[in-house]
C-alpha cells in the first residue's frame, strides 16, 4: 500500500565559535578498561580539523544509482559536502578515528553480499546487493543527521523505505520489534578482531526499533549518497537512515534483519545503558550525562573560521514522529 507523507522542513543555521566536546565518549571506553588513553574517539588533527577543508583520501570506485527525487524530501538547508560526509565517519569496525574508515575501508569489497529478513514472519527471505536493486526503487532524500557528540550533517541519501521491505517478508501479529546485526568479518574489519582499533566493542553491532518506528515512512535503509552508491566507510552496501534518532541507531553494513516480540540488545546501550537508551530519540532536553545535547555543530564546507553552531530540535525536527511516543515519557525511555 502505498504511504503519501509530507516531512517537516529545515531550520536556519546560526554562526558562532565557542568550542564543544565531541570526543567525551572516547572516556566512556577507557573508564572500562578498553585502551590506552590516547586511542579513542579522538579526531586525527585535532577538532579544528572536522571543520577545515578535509584532506583527500583514495576513494573506491562508486557506482551511479537511477534514483528520483520527491519534492518533499528535498530541502535548502546546506548539504554537507561529499569529502566531509566520507571522511568524518564513526564506524568502529575500521577505527575509532573520525579519519579511520575511510582509510582502512578503502579496499573493504562489497559484492557478493546477501540480506537476510528472518524472525518472526511468514515469508522469511535473503536478498542480494542485485535484488535489492532490482526490487526496490531508489529515492534521494535529504536528512539530517544529528550525531549524539553534539555535531550533524545534511545528506542526500539514496535509499527505499525499510517498511516496503519488511512488508515483503509479512510481519506476524507477535512481532513488536525490529533488530539489525551488522556483517562479521575480523579479517576485513580490522576494528573487529583488535581491541585497541575498535574499541573493545562487543561486535558484531546490533540495532533496534520498535516495528511502528521501522515501519514509519522516514525511515529507509540505504544504499548510497550523493547520486552514487555508498562508500565502504558510509556502511556500504545497506545501512539504515533513522533522521530523528542520534547517529548510532543508523546500523552500517546490515547482514541480518530479524523481526522479534521482545526488545533486542544494542551496542551502546549494553555497553553504557545509563549514557545510551533504546530509543536514543534526539532530545535537546535531555542531555547526555557527559554533555549538553542542547546545541550541535553544522559541518559545512566553511574553513578554520567556520563555526555553524545551532540549536537542536525535538526529534531532529522531524515533529511528524511524535505520535510514535505519545504515551512514552521521553526522559526515562531515553
Amino acid at each position: 500500500m502505498a504511504r503519501i507523507f509530507r516531512p517537516s522542513q529545515q531550520f536556519t543555521d546560526n554562526q558562532v565559535t565557542d568550542e564543544s566536546v565531541y570526543n567525551q565518549r572516547r572516556q566512556l571506553i577507557k573508564t572500562l578498561g578498553f585502551v590506552g588513553a590516547g586511542a579513542l574517539l579522538m579526531p586525527s588533527a585535532g577538532a579544528v580539523d572536522w571543520f577545515s577543508s578535509s584532506k583527500k583520501t583514495d576513494m573506491p570506485q562508486l557506482r551511479p544509482l537511477k534514483h528520483t527525487k520527491p519534492a518533499e524530501y528535498q530541502s535548502s538547508e546546506t548539504l554537507t559536502p561529499f569529502d566531509k560526509v566520507t571522511t568524518h565517519n564513526n564506524f568502529y569496525e575500521f577505527g575509532t578515528d573520525k579519519s579511520d574508515p575511510a582509510k582502512r575501508a578503502s579496499g573493504f569489497a562489497v559484492s557478493p553480499w546477501t540480506l537476510t529478513v528472518d524472525g518472526l514472519v511468514e515469508q522469511p527471505f535473503t536478498l542480494g546487493l542485485e535484488d535489492l536493486d532490482k526490487k526496490f526503487s531508489l529515492q534521494e532524500r535529504i536528512y539530517r543527521l544529528r550525531c549524539v557528540e553534539a555535531w550533524s550533517m545534511v545528506i542526500p541519501w539514496l535509499g527505499f523505505e525499510l517498511g516496503s521491505l519488511l512488508e515483503q517478508a509479512q510481519p506476524l501479529s507477535a512481532a513488536r520489534f525490529v533488530a539489525f546485526e551488522t556483517l562479521y568479518d575480523p579479517q576485513r574489519m580490522p576494528g573487529q578482531a583488535n581491541r585497541f582499533i575498535g574499541g573493545g566493542i562487543d561486535y558484531p553491532y546490533v540495532e533496534g526499533l520498535t516495528l511502528q518506528e521501522a515501519m514509519h515512512p522516514l525511515t529507509i535503509l540505504a544504499t548510497g549518497l550523493y547520486g552514487k552508491s555508498l562508500p565502504p566507510q558510509n556502511g556500504a552496501p545497506v545501512r539504515l537512515v533513522v533522521p530523528w534518532k542520534y547517529g548510532f541507531k543508523s546500523i552500517k553494513s546490515i547482514v541480518r534483519i530479524r523481526l522479534t516480540d521482545k526488545q533486542p540488545p544494542t551496542t551502546w546501550n549494553r555497553l553504557a545503558p545509563q549514557e545510551y537508551g533504546f530509543y536514543a530519540n534526539v532530545n535537546p532536553d535531555v542531555d547526555h550525562p557527559r554533555w549538553s545535547q542542547a546545541s550541535e555543530r553544522r559541518i559545512t564546507d566553511g574553513g578554520l573560521l567556520a563555526r555553524n553552531r545551532i540549536p537542536t530540535r525535538l526529534f531532529n525536527g522531524y515533529e511528524e514522529v511524535a505520535p510514535l511516543y505519545k504515551n512514552l515519557d521521553l526522559r526515562k525511555n531515553y
